[in-house]
């Protein structure tokens, strides 16, 4: 075999493994989905347990942060570990919702 079609091969390869997560990406998923968890059921029992007050807004707001980013990496996670037939349908999914948001939002105004 030629070095260009062992190179070839190489790059089919490498292209291969790395569309899919590593261990290390399903294992941070994973710490994500625990930390999500724990996020939501803080904010929860501090809104029904807790007097209202203005730090305690400012931490809810802290955790309403920190949960939006969490589930932003987790839905990436989940759109990078699936088969790329179920991207691609995703991405579609994703493009008709987007129009018929723009006009949704067009018939609001």
């Amino acid at each position: 075999m030629s070095s260009e079609i062992m190179r070839q091969i190489i790059e089919t390869i490498e292209e291969q493994v790395n569309l899919r997560p590593s261990a290390i990406e399903f294992e941070m998923a994973y710490q994500a989905r625990i930390a999500i968890d724990r996020i939501r059921f803080a904010i929860k029992h501090t809104e029904q347990f807790c007097p209202k007050s203005d730090p305690l807004r400012e931490a809810a707001l802290q955790l309403l942060d920190a949960l939006q980013r969490l589930e932003t990496v987790d839905r990436r996670f989940q759109e990078r570990s699936r088969v790329p037939s179920q991207r691609a349908a995703t991405t579609q999914t994703r493009s008709s919702m987007g129009s018929r948001n723009g006009i949704l939002k067009e018939a609001l105004s």
